[in-house]
This record gives structure tokens, sequence and C-alpha cells, in this order.
């Protein structure tokens, strides 16, 4: 069985048929530097055509644009990121964010990071951690470029983030995941089951270490891009076991996380994640944690 022929066969095991998909190009407006509505007219007096986005608040899709979006004055002065729009969920789903101590703990490119700090109108401090030196760079010419004073940037890994001795409130874990199909059309010749589960074993380990730097009442939202359960619900049902870890509660984008996987019964927990097949989106899992019984 070849490569797609195995993982589209997963899929539809997991209840979604497989079909090709073209992605929609999306922004943010950081709106700490500007007005949404202002903003929103100045592009589209540029000829560019966009369409709010339903679940991604200030976010919206480029239908159309007679030049790169990333080659506009507004984008230079940090106006509005190039954000996926799945992506531009996970930021969202923290409880409350002004004035807390935020750890992004896979932190490069920064998308989410310069999120994260649009939300917290740049108050309290994102410690920013990544282990690769050239997206290092790329996160904090992000920074700069969307004037974010609150974030102190570590070249860590985030399986060291203990070792900072600092307790956050809130954890983002965007984890290192094994991509999918929807952002790169030579996926299916790239990807093997081992590379899955040598991804599902780092991401434990960092969901391991994000506990230790958990302060009682926090909380942490981990999620991929990837449509394996061994990178998510497998490894969401391991953490609420293993990790004195509980699920919460989402009101957002996608679907209940399936709680049967490939003949394997998770714990009731799972349905709080949700998963997201690729579509108007790329192919994304979410989950909101807190330690258990807070």
């Amino acid at each position: 069985m070849s490569g797609k022929e195995l993982f589209t066969k997963r899929y539809s095991e997991l209840g979604w048929k497989y079909r090709p998909v073209e992605l929609k190009q999306a922004i943010r407006i950081n709106t700490m530097n500007t007005a949404e509505t202002d903003i929103v007219k100045r592009l589209e007096a540029r000829g560019i055509e966009l369409e709010q986005i339903p679940f991604a608040p200030h976010g919206y899709w480029v239908r159309k644009s007679p030049f790169s979006v990333g080659a506009t004055t507004e984008y230079l002065l940090g106006y509005y990121s190039i954000q996926e729009a799945a992506a531009q969920l996970p930021a969202t789903l923290f409880t409350d964010l002004n004035d807390k101590v935020v750890l992004d703990a896979c932190a490069a490119p920064g998308g989410k990071t310069v999120q994260l700090a649009d939300l917290m109108h740049n108050t309290g401090v994102i410690i920013a951690l990544d282990v690769d030196k050239r997206r290092l760079t790329a996160l904090s010419n992000h920074l700069e470029r969307c004037h974010i004073s609150n974030t102190i940037v570590y070249s860590i890994d985030a399986r060291q983030a203990s070792g900072l001795s600092i307790k956050f409130d809130r954890i983002l874990l965007d984890v290192p995941c094994s991509g999918n199909f929807a952002t790169d059309i030579e996926w299916f010749k790239r990807r093997t089951i081992e590379d899955v589960q040598r991804n599902a074993a780092v991401q434990r380990e960092i969901l391991a270490e994000a506990v230790k730097a958990l302060k009682d009442e926090g909380e942490i939202v981990y999620s991929t891009c990837s449509l394996e359960p061994e990178e998510n619900e497998l490894n969401i049902d391991w953490a609420t076991k293993h990790l004195d870890l509980q699920t919460e509660p989402l009101d957002c984008y996608g679907e209940p996380a399936p709680a049967k996987v490939f003949g394997k019964q998770l714990g009731s927990q799972i349905k709080n994640c949700r998963r997201i097949w690729p579509g108007s989106t790329q192919g994304f899992f979410v989950c909101k944690l807190k330690k258990r019984g807070n």
C-alpha cells in the first residue's frame, strides 16, 4: 500500500473521505496597531478583495489581489499578518491574556506570537522559544515589524522549558508536527507512519515539560496542523491519563474529536477537543487543558 493509500485509508476510518483542497490565503489584522475597518478599506482601495473569516476574529480570506499581500506598505508597517485561517484559532482560546505571563513554547516563525501580543495589547510578558536559529531570525523580524514590545525570545528547546524557572499563566503548545497534505503537494511522498510516531513522542515530551512550568490555575492550548491521531487525540488521551490534566470544553470552529480511534476507545475527555479536516482551511487539531481539579 502506497503512502497516499495508507493515509487516506486512515482518514476514512476516522470518518473523513479524502479530497484534494485548494487553500485560500488569509490575513489577520493587528488591531493594536490599526483600526480594523480602516485597514480593510485601505486594502480594498488597492484592489484587494477580502472576505471575513466567520470563526476567526479580525481574520480575512484574500479572495483576490493584484499583487502579493506581503508587499504592501500596510504589511510592512505591521498592520496585518499573513496567517492561515485555522492557525488563527489557538491563541483565541485562552480565557484571558491581559497582564499574563505567557509561554509560546514552539514560537517561530512568529505568527501566533504576534497574535498573542495583539490579544494582550502588549501587556504582561511572552517568553517565546524555538531551537532553529534561522526561524528565530524570522520570529524576531516579525515581532519588530508588528511593534511587539512584551516578548522575550530564547533559543531553547521546548523540552527544557522548566529550566527557565518561571511559572506561566498560559502556555501555547503549537507543537512541531507532521503537517498535512493541504499545505504540501508532496506530503504523501514524504511522510511515513514512523515519522508520525517520532513526532508524537517529541510532542509528549513537550507536553510533560509544559506541565512542570504551568501555574496551578494556568491553561495550556495544544495544537497541531497534523491529521494523524497519534499526534492529536492519542497524545491528549495520554496526557489526561498520565499528566494530571483535564480538557476544557471549546466553543470554536471544528468538529468534536473522535473518541474511538482505529478500534481503540479513548477517554471521555477527548470529546472536548476539536478536529478540523482540510477544506476552507488546512487540517488542524486544537485542545485546551488545565491541571485536574482546577
